[in-house]
């Protein structure tokens, strides 16, 4: 039975509109995204499948489009639509986060790193820089590789720092495996970077670690 033959207060679109996204399980929002579900399938269904295949919404977010489209019922299209959303929520977070205090918001600033690094496959060094107020000033993913193997340079971090009159950052990056425990070369390279920017007077506020399973705060573990 398709989704237009159920009662009207069952309907996820109907049930949105009347109740609020939240209200909403993960297929159903996923439904209220594609529309349509294909042969033998509503959109719901399709959704449900969508999940299982990705393993979660993260997992859904970072597959290439190339897989993606591979699943019968997406495409190109799908995909594009799916990461302008993404885009979208992204960029309205980055804005709260450029007109308040970061220090005031702590559950957007792991949002937006959920957002923009949680669905990556592959380790990536992101840093916020901010102004005396502790505004957001930009967000700039500076570096990629594994933290063990040296890919993060100080001086680079330094120099932008300089460059956005930045009185204070917020370091991140992600682990692809899935766990937010530091390692040994996240303290090292925590500490480098502190030490380094302390020289130009620019205060390291936090590190984030960003998995599948949540965000790890420096700071809240008394590590910064």
């Amino acid at each position: 039975m398709g989704i237009n033959d159920w009662p009207e207060d069952q309907r996820p679109r109907e049930r949105l509109i009347k109740l609020g996204a939240q209200a909403l399980s993960d297929a159903e929002l996923l439904s209220v995204f594609l529309r349509m579900g294909v042969k033998g399938k509503n959109a719901i269904e399709l959704g449900k499948d969508m999940l299982c295949q990705f393993g979660s919404l993260r997992g859904l977010f970072g597959a290439s489009i190339k897989d993606f489209s591979a699943m019968h019922g997406l495409g190109n299209a799908k995909y594009a639509q799916l990461h302008a959303v993404l885009e979208l929520a992204k960029r309205a977070i980055n804005e709260e986060l450029q007109s308040n205090c970061l220090l005031s918001s702590p559950q957007s600033v792991r949002q937006f790193l959920l957002l923009s690094l949680g669905q990556k496959p592959h380790e990536a060094f992101t840093v916020l820089f901010l102004d005396m107020k502790n505004r957001l000033i930009i967000s700039k993913e500076m570096f990629q590789g594994s933290l063990g193997h040296a890919s993060v340079y100080p001086r680079e971090v330094v120099k932008s720092a300089l460059s956005y009159n930045a009185a204070s950052v917020i370091l991140a990056h992600n682990h692809p495996s899935g766990s937010t425990a530091p390692s040994q070369a996240d303290r090292q390279i925590t500490l480098t970077l502190k030490n380094a920017l302390s020289l130009v007077d620019v205060r390291v506020l936090d590190h984030f670690i960003v998995a599948q399973n949540g965000v790890y705060s420096f700071a809240e573990h008394g590590e910064i």
